[in-house]
């Protein structure tokens, strides 16, 4: 069973920038697909973004398309989510999970890490 580690998350105000990480244990990058969601407090998870270790392709929310950067170092097996502009609203727990392919749905992915907090507040 794959172990994803993420880590980044901390308090920030409204505007600030929080680089996110998650680390996998796969020696193989398997499965290829790396996704992030989160989960505001009282509300059902959502999907974030998602990248493939193989070719770096991407998908991203509409709500945090032209905010959010996903990149991906397959040396370090680590994904980074670079959030910038950060709204009050965005205030949840981030968990990177795997999948074999791209999806926005949880249950699509079969591994998940066990999240980190991220605060935007003033």
């Amino acid at each position: 069973q794959v172990q994803l580690v993420e880590s980044g998350g901390g308090l920030v105000r409204p505007g600030d920038s929080l680089l996110l990480s998650c680390v996998t244990s796969s020696r193989t990058l398997s499965p290829n697909v790396m996704g992030w969601f989160r989960q505001p407090p009282g509300k059902e998870r959502e999907f974030v973004a998602a990248i493939t270790w193989i070719s770096g392709r991407t998908d991203y929310a509409d709500s945090v398309k032209g905010r959010f950067t996903l990149s991906r170092d397959n040396a370090k097996k680590t994904v980074y989510l670079q959030m910038n502009n950060l709204d009050p609203e965005e205030t949840a727990v981030y968990y990177c999970a795997t999948a074999t392919q791209f999806s926005r749905i949880a249950d699509d992915y079969t591994a998940w890490g066990q999240g980190t907090q991220v605060t935007v507040s003033s």
